[in-house]
Formats: C-alpha cells, structure tokens, sequence
C-alpha cells in the first residue's frame, strides 16, 4: 500500500490493458477504462487530455467514476496511495485490525486534504453537470444516485481494479458479466479489508454463572433455538460484526450491522450447502455486504440473499431467526440455563460497555452517505423490522418498521400488516418479541414470563413460540396446548432500514 500518489492510477491502467476484452465484446460507445485511468494522473497534460476525451463520450453515469477516482485519490507527499473516506476516529479503530491506510486517518478526518488530482476532477465534474458541490462527497453521491442507473459497460470491472489497490482479493467480486440486482455506483468502500473485521469462528462460550464480566444493565442479543439459549453481548459482537456459530443443533451466521444497527441470526446453510460468509469492506446504502467464500458472491444483510456476483439469479435466501435486543439481567432471569459468549476472544479489543463505536452510537450524524433519508424519525432512532410474508406465498414481502419507543408505550400492541394478525410484546426493558396471533387478543403481561388474552386466558412467553392453556385435543386424543410462532424480527437503525427499504411501512 505505501506507493506514489500516482500509483492508483498506474495500476489501473496497467490492470486494464492486461484484461482488456476483445473488441467485439467491448460496448464500443463507452470511453475505454484506461482514458479513466489517465484522468487521475497527477500529470496535467496526460489528465487534461483523457478529460477531454471522456467529456467528448461523456455520459450521466460517468459520474460516479469520476466520483470514485476524486475519493481514492490521496495529495501528493502523503504516505499511502489510497484515501480511507469516512472511517471511525482513531479511538474506534482495533489495535490489530488489518487497515490500509489508517496512518493518516486523523488527519483524513478532520480535514480532508486536496490533491491537485482530486481538485482537477471535482472541477471537471461541475464543468460536466453543471452542479455547483464543490469537494463534497455527500451532494455528489446523492445527486448521483438520483439519476437513472445507465452505467459504463465496465463498471463492474472499474470497481474490482480500483478496490483491488485497497485489497487484492476485492477484485473478486466484480468478475467479468456479473449480475447484480443493486448498483453498481452505490457500492463504497468502508474504511477495511476483506475480513479486516475479523468474523468470530465458533466462539468460546460461558455458562451465565461464570459471565462475571457483564452487569445487569448491559446490552445483549438474545437467542433461541431448539430449545438451547444463548446471549451474544453488543460489546463484543460490535467488534466482529459476525460470528460462525451453531446453537440449538444449527450452523449460524450472526451478522451484526453496526451502521445500521442490525443483528440477524441467519442459518448458514442454503441451497443444501453450507455457506462461508464473510466481511467484504463494502458497503451498499450504509448497509454491511457480505461475501461467501466459495464464489465471492456478494451478500445482502438485511435481506440475506446474494445481490451481486455468480449467485445472483439463483434463488437463494438465508433463513433468518429472531434475535431478541435486551438487558443480560433480563435474559438471565428469563433463561438462566443460557450460555453466553465469552469475553476471551482471542483477539484485542476494548470490550468495555459502550467502547465499540462510541462516538457513532453517541450521534444522529452517519458515518456514510444513504441515498435519501426519511425525516419522520431521527436517523437513528431504533425500530423494531420485520419483512413480513404475506398469506399468498408468491406474493413479495412487505418490509414494516415500529418506533421502538411506540411499542414501549404499548407493552402489548396488535398489529394487521401484510395480511397477517400480529401480537408484539415489549418487556419493562424494552426487549421486543412478535408472534402471529392468528384469532388471540391479548390485553396485558402477567410478568415477565406471561401474558393475558381477552377471555382470561393464561399464555406463557417463550423464545419461539407463544404456549397457550391446554385445550382438547379432539376426540380420543389428548389435551393439547394452544401454539402461536415466534415472527422473527429485529432492532435497527431507522436511516439504514429506510435506506435499503425506503417503500417500507412506519409505524409510530
């Protein structure tokens, strides 16, 4: 990573000549990549003239490659090649997180130095679209994502040999004749390497009694499965972002979005195959992208789906499980047969309450650009979300978010969203859980542990389901107890729900 300020720019011509298409499959409309290369030289002459020659083929959709190559140019005298946009501040950062270019990240983030590079391609941006934004990153990204995507026939391939100089295995991600059901233009880098967070692989776990690192008040994600019960707590999980695990006799993959404050518990396998999933430094509208290991196929997380790359098409979906967000006193008292994960890691971290990411959870502000941002909440005030089926099994999910203080004010509070009769039950923490109630009314907890329907009914709360009292199993059969499923459903940052889902419904 230590090079030239021109290095960027050489390495992508020369990568481009080396993987240049045949010309008979080239869309011989667009200006080659290696003009694009060239406009980011810190030559005058050799950038006037590609300038030149892109304006003369200019598109809409050059933009954001324009865009990119002002965000990965770094001043000239500086240290690395590759600017780090937007990353945590310095306090943020691991100690052994493996970052490119977190040398001058101090600097980077209280002023963003201008490069003649960077300063000569913002001018030409203004003189192309006749927009007056200056060097700010934000206006251009949202005016650009505002027009129609017509991107570069090589888009893809522009991405893979830019964020190939941040990392050499990004440009895996965007092979030749990808299929993607995102844009392209919308993929940024956030601030890391493939897997610079590093996923938790079959972590150590704690019985609760031996968990002496954690209080009562601290925030842990719940989970149930089989049965089997374990806490994940948001100090250590901000970390990593994901963890390889297996509860309840099923291989997981817990994705924690910090950005967009999501933890989804997903089963790893899909399409009759285990799916190694990682942390690929991309980001797509705030939102973490995965990747697996086998096709380096980029993954939604919210949606748990492949949205770029060879898997794209194939109709597969992670089956996504609650995870319940609440105190460790609370999910202790509930489960206390829970296991909990381990504070020991094997990496270093400060795994102190509120330390991950403290200056990002301390502030409306975001850390990276979104498309559009919805006003009705604050950008990160919690709701709980769920994308919900309706009855018709082809018809598409309806994506729903409810204020988290709403459903506070409503210990028990239904809902008729997608065809389907919901009950959400929110404890004195806060701690949210949806079932489907089917033709049950209920009308408030009984403590922790219960809840009262509209006939005296007594309904016991659980992790999967809600169990109701025993009624007759019919005739010669034994009495059975009522069963309503757990809806799976999870907290979130209302800007990044909104962001991915911006047609979603608000409840609040």
């Amino acid at each position: 990573m230590r090079s030239s300020g021109h290095a960027v720019v050489t390495a992508l011509i020369l990568l481009v000549c080396a993987s240049h298409r045949p010309a008979g499959q080239r869309a011989v409309a667009d200006v080659p990549l290696d003009v694009f290369g060239r406009a980011a030289s810190s030559s005058a002459q050799e950038a006037g003239a590609a300038l030149a020659q892109i304006a003369a083929g200019w598109k809409p959709g050059y933009a954001a490659m324009v865009l990119d190559l002002a965000e990965l140019s770094r001043p000239s005298g500086t240290s690395t090649s590759v600017a780090p946009p937007r990353l945590p501040s310095r306090r943020e950062a691991p100690d052994d997180l493996d970052r490119p270019a977190l040398d001058a990240l101090e600097e980077e983030q209280t002023a963003r130095a201008v490069s003649p590079v960077r300063d000569r391609l913002f001018r030409f941006l203004e003189k192309q679209t006749g927009k007056r934004f200056g060097h700010d990153f934000e206006r251009w990204h949202r005016w650009i994502w505002s027009l129609d995507y017509e991107p570069h026939a090589d888009l893809a391939l522009f991405k893979g040999l830019l964020y190939e100089q941040i990392d050499p295995r990004m440009r895996n991600f965007f092979p030749a004749n990808l299929g993607a059901t995102i844009r392209l233009d919308e993929i940024e880098w956030g601030g890391v390497t493939v897997n610079g967070i590093p996923p938790l692989v079959y972590p150590r776990h704690h019985a609760a009694a031996q968990a002496d690192y954690l209080k009562d008040h601290h925030v842990v994600f719940g989970l149930a499965i089989n049965g089997e019960t374990r806490a994940y707590p948001k100090r250590i999980l901000a970390w990593h972002e994901l963890a390889r695990d297996r509860v309840g006799g099923v291989e997981l993959t817990i994705v924690y979005c910090t950005l967009c404050g999501t933890v989804l518990p997903y089963e790893s396998v899909a399409g009759g195959r285990r799916r190694v999933l990682g942390t690929s430094g991309l980001l797509y509208r705030s939102n973490k992208l995965m990747f697996d290991e086998e096709t380096n196929s980029l993954w939604s997380t919210l949606e748990g789906k492949p949205v770029v790359g060879p898997l794209v098409g194939s109709g597969l979906t992670l089956k996504v499980h609650s995870a319940v967000t609440t105190t460790w006193g609370e999910w202790r008292r509930l489960h206390p047969e829970t296991t909990v994960l381990s504070i020991e890691t094997g990496h270093k971290r400060d795994y102190s309450e509120g330390a991950a990411y403290r200056e990002y959870f301390n502030t409306d502000r975001l850390m990276f650009t979104v498309p559009g941002q919805d006003t009705r909440l604050k950008n990160k005030a919690e709701v709980l979300v769920m994308r919900l089926q309706p009855a018709q099994a082809s018809a598409a999910s309806v994506p729903v978010a409810i204020a988290a203080d709403f459903l506070k004010r409503r210990p028990v509070f239904h809902a008729e969203l997608a065809g389907r009769r919901l009950a959400i039950l929110t404890s004195r923490n806060g701690a949210n859980r949806v079932y489907d109630a089917g033709t049950s009314t209920f009308v408030r907890l009984d403590g922790d542990r219960h809840v009262l329907d509209d006939v005296g009914g007594r309904w016991q709360i659980g992790e999967e389901a809600l169990i109701g009292p025993r009624g007759p199993g019919g005739p010669g059969a034994p009495d059975v107890a009522a069963r309503l499923e757990r809806v799976p459903a999870q907290r979130a940052f209302w800007f990044g729900w909104h962001a991915q889902f911006p047609s979603t419904t608000l409840i609040k």
